[in-house]
């Protein structure tokens, strides 16, 4: 008996030693018939368990990159935002629609590459104006996006967008941490030669990534993205699988004794568990949201509902031949 007890008691501190982020796998169920009519290569997964302790709402949309029936695409609001509800109309009704990339509340511009029928119609920010010893430099962010090639393999690298280039340039095995005295910087301000053209037919850029090759890497820091990756919120992130499944994942929050949200790390883990090979995080706040079938999801944050957004990435049914 004393030494259950023992044993017993060394659980229990281990069981304070460990992350509890361990100890969170949810349980997810279909509920593809809330959002019929629905292609058999799309579903839809619901979870109310507690996440953590805390209550917690999220949905994922889980489609097969390589069904033709498919259109995988993106639009921007050119100067404008407009809620994810307008675009669904302006869009002929497609069959998913959600917020992608952050924008300037001041200007509406799209502040991260968004790629629609293979060409850039937005651009990444390009310099940031450093602080304290820095402040007479830029430093040059190199920002995640996720990406589908015309063959539906998708992927996700860290962008650079130069307007005088028809392809973004990408980095695919870690962010590019560079600073200068250019506030314009071209690519060869950077200092890398690790880049490749990134070939994509579609594309939305957010940041920062949360798992690269099959292991949870947020590289919130790197990507000069300022979050403060322990707050709880609501959010919305993307990703893909090993067979080639597109992943996009919303969850609510600021909703006190329903769906506080999540953070970074707890984001990245409930991709990972899901399957995700690479994901990464996109705008999020009041800007969650995602329409089925133009049906809401998750309860948007903001008292006024649904909250206009630059950009959003759509899933449209192809036109027939």
């Amino acid at each position: 008996m004393k030494k259950l007890l023992i044993i017993n008691y060394q659980l229990l501190i281990l069981s304070f030693l460990l992350p509890q982020s361990l100890f969170s796998q949810l349980h997810w169920h279909k509920v593809d018939s809330l959002f019929q009519p629905l292609l058999p290569s799309v579903h839809v997964y619901r979870t109310t368990d507690s996440l953590n302790g805390r209550p917690f709402i999220a949905y994922y949309v889980s489609a097969k990159l390589k069904d033709k029936k498919l259109l995988f695409t993106s639009q921007v609001g050119n100067g404008y935002r407009y809620t994810p509800q307008q675009y669904y109309e302006q869009e002929t009704n497609p069959l998913i629609v959600v917020n992608a990339g952050f924008f300037s509340y001041e200007t509406n511009q799209n502040l991260n590459v968004v790629v629609k029928n293979g060409k850039i119609v937005s651009y990444n920010i390009k310099s940031l104006i450093g602080t304290g010893m820095d402040s007479l430099q830029y430093y040059y962010p190199t920002r995640s996006a996720i990406g589908i090639a015309h063959n539906r393999k998708a992927d996700v690298a860290w962008i650079f967008t130069d307007s005088s280039r028809h392809w973004p340039y990408a980095f695919e095995w870690r962010p590019v941490i560079a600073k200068g005295n250019e506030s314009n910087p071209l690519i060869y301000d950077l200092n890398d030669i690790n880049w490749k053209w990134w070939k994509m037919r579609t594309a939305v850029g957010g940041g920062p990534t949360l798992i690269h090759d099959g292991s949870i890497w947020i590289t919130n820091k790197e990507e000069q993205i300022h979050f403060n990756e322990n707050e709880l919120r609501p959010a919305t992130a993307m990703g893909y699988t090993n067979d080639d499944r597109i992943i996009i994942l919303v969850i609510q929050g600021r909703s006190p004794g329903i769906a506080e949200g999540a953070n970074l790390q707890e984001e990245a883990k409930i991709l990972k568990d899901i399957g995700c090979y690479e994901a990464l995080n996109l705008d999020g706040g009041g800007s969650s949201c995602m329409l089925i079938n133009g049906k809401e999801t998750i309860v948007p944050s903001d008292k006024e509902g649904q909250r206009p957004v630059a950009s959003v990435f759509m899933i449209k049914l192809a036109p027939k031949k």
